[in-house]
């Protein structure tokens, strides 16, 4: 039995890796690849540390980190994918196509996958002008316009983000904007180069290499109308990798594993969560990683505790 399993190949799981190596916690990594959601950004400027990098350069670096710590005392185990986790005696099992492990104490960093959006060419156009990460992509668009589609938080804090830089923002929504708290709407709005529309759907991207525009129709009129962007900022909502551990851990209504912002445990006494798949309120590769970090700090004071 290992002293703790690891489940996920993001930021979150890969930090986790490497300080369970140095603090020698006899560990099993399993992760269908090594990356995360990162993986399919042309440039990230947000990581912190290094100015510039690609999804794929991060996910080499990462790779390379782990690996350079591991020796013999984690076990990575890649292109396995997690599919049950249960309580036994002393620890839990974890399932995977190719075999079945058990550990002490578990940290569950699967993360999850952005909902797509539902648009004819939509994938044609991905890292072509259509991004899900503002965070990740937004400063490729200083100076042009840009199109946010999603009225809930995440929207209005994507807007929030590219107002920073581009020539104009135009966040669409399929209803009203109710679900957004009402301080950070009314904050969007004042900005000069801020548009709504509401009751709005898209139906169709516009663009030869790259996106040039938007077509959208209103859902009470049925109007359309072509909005010339260069930049759409996808934040439709996310579906978190959490399926696997449903039977052990509380979920919230979104099916995110609640933690203790403290030391991100959860509601089952042996594993944490971190990252994506997490109820935490930000999401973000600095934010995973550190919140991996704070996981293994409590996780090996835990097993000391039990030894």
């Amino acid at each position: 039995m290992y002293d703790l399993a690891i489940v996920g190949g993001g930021p979150a799981g890969v930090a986790a890796g490497v300080y369970a190596a140095r603090k020698k916690l006899k560990t099993i990594f399993i992760a269908e690849t090594i990356g995360g959601q990162s993986m399919d950004s042309v440039d990230i400027q947000n990581w912190i540390g290094t100015q510039h990098i690609s999804g794929m350069g991060l996910a080499k670096q990462l790779e390379m980190h782990l690996h350079a710590y591991a020796a013999d005392v984690v076990d990575v185990h890649l292109g396995e994918r997690a599919q049950k986790a249960q309580k036994i005696e002393g620890g839990f099992s974890i399932t995977t196509g190719k075999g079945s492990y058990e550990a002490k104490a578990l940290l569950v960093a699967t993360g999850g996958m952005r909902r797509k959006l539902a648009v004819p060419t939509a994938a044609q156009f991905e890292n072509k002008g259509l991004t899900y990460c503002a965070s990740c992509d937004g400063p490729l668009f200083a100076g042009q316009d840009a199109v946010v589609i999603g009225g809930g938080n995440a929207g209005f804090e994507t807007a929030a983000q590219l107002l920073a830089y581009c020539k104009s923002v135009t966040l669409i929504s399929r209803s009203d904007f109710s679900k957004a708290d009402a301080a950070t709407v009314e904050a969007v709005l004042a900005h000069p180069n801020m548009k709504t529309l509401q009751y709005t759907v898209p139906t169709e991207i516009k663009g030869s290499n790259f996106v040039s525009g938007l077509v959208v129709q209103n859902t009470k009129t049925n109007e359309t109308q072509e909005l010339p962007v260069s930049g759409i900022f996808v934040e439709i909502g996310m579906l978190p990798s959490t399926d696997w551990v449903k039977d052990i851990v509380e979920l919230d209504e979104y099916d995110r594993v609640k933690v203790d912002a403290k030391n991100q445990h959860t509601s089952q006494d042996g594993v944490w969560a971190a990252g994506d798949c997490t109820d935490e309120l930000y999401h973000q590769n600095n934010i995973a990683a550190g919140d991996a970090v704070k996981a293994l700090e409590d996780i090996y004071y835990w097993l000391r505790m039990k030894r």
